[in-house]
């Protein structure tokens, strides 16, 4: 598996730093037993949990945002579709968890498809406006349907217990919890590693850097970028069902537009365009809201503060930056 754009050596620049090639070589295991870490370091195991479900929200926005450079106001559509989809399944229709999580995924995909049909015809800030408009339809519509509960949110989505590789889970620990939100977030960052050492991961990048020259390459630009949209989808649907069963519940909130405004803010504070910046971004911002909201009702001015001295001050976010510091070092 070849090594992370991020961490490779780039023209110009002294060769990558030996440790660093081979932690981006095993970037999935590393990752992985990070994470496996965590919750034994935050106060508290319900911010961990949070950290593992947005940041893979944070991470499908990514592949579509960081890698292929579409900008895109109405995410919270797919996380808000995903969190629905598992939690009406399960809570309404009887259907067990794991084939929940997979039905939510495709009526997430099916969805992003419609979306992603309409929305690649535009580009730059018209496409970021029109996946906006797009993603409050989806709101509406979600809004109006008897079965999600209205304003009130969808209630119900009880899953106390699980069997995963053969290993009853009690989801009413929060320890064992997270490591079965763990182990999706792990298959989803090996599937996200092998889509980036593809030659679609070049293609996209491609796309990103310079979409004129990409076409005069012969590329299919229309459907790669609908390709990046769907798989961008998959991600947040995912993450919105295991955002229902660790909830019980799937507040309408899920799909307004303030979660996808809150996950562009998630992706530049991480560093858009790297594997692990999404979570890096998650955390920090979780941790501050966390901490400031302790303190002050007004927690949101001073999250915009932080936010703002970031983009200022780390253009490439606090994990591209410290990748960028470690290189210029070398």
């Amino acid at each position: 598996m070849n090594a992370t754009p991020e961490l490779a050596a780039r023209p110009g620049t002294t060769a990558a730093v030996p440790w660093l090639e081979q932690l981006a070589r095993h970037r999935v295991l590393a990752t992985l037993l990070f994470f496996a870490a965590v919750p034994w370091i935050l106060p508290y195991h319900s911010l961990a949990i949070n950290i593992l479900i947005f940041g893979l929200y944070a991470v499908g926005f990514n592949l579509l945002f960081g890698y292929t450079g579409m900008l895109s106001f109405g995410h919270a559509a797919f996380l808000g579709v995903g969190a629905y989809a598992a939690g009406i399944l399960i809570a309404q229709h009887g259907v067990p968890w794991w084939l929940a999580i997979l039905m939510a995924i495709g009526i997430t995909a099916l969805v992003a498809l419609v979306i992603g049909m309409l929305a690649i015809r535009t580009r730059g800030i018209y496409f970021a406006m029109v996946t906006l408009a797009l993603a409050q339809c989806v709101y509406f519509i979600v809004y109006q349907m008897p079965a999600s509960g209205g304003e009130n949110g969808l209630r119900g989505v009880n899953v106390t217990e699980v069997s995963l590789l053969g290993l009853k889970l009690n989801l009413l620990d929060p320890m064992q919890k997270y490591y079965f939100i763990l182990v999706f977030v792990g298959i989803s960052m090996a599937l996200l590693s092998r889509i980036l050492a593809s030659p679609f991961g070049g293609v996209i990048e491609a796309i990103r850097e310079n979409e004129a020259r990409a076409r005069a390459c012969g590329f299919n630009i229309e459907r790669s970028k609908l390709l990046s949209f769907v798989l961008s989808a998959i991600f947040c649907g995912l993450a919105g069902a295991l955002n229902a069963i660790h909830l019980s519940t799937v507040p309408i909130e899920t799909l307004h537009y303030s979660m996808s405004g809150m996950v562009v803010m998630l992706c530049l504070l991480g560093g858009m365009g790297t594997y692990f910046g999404p979570f890096v971004g998650t955390a920090l911002f979780l941790l501050v809201q966390d901490v400031l909201s302790l303190y002050t009702e007004n927690w949101q001015f001073y999250v915009g503060a932080i936010f703002v001295f970031f983009v200022l001050f780390f253009p490439k976010g606090v994990w591209g930056t410290l990748l960028e510091r470690i290189r210029r070092e070398r």
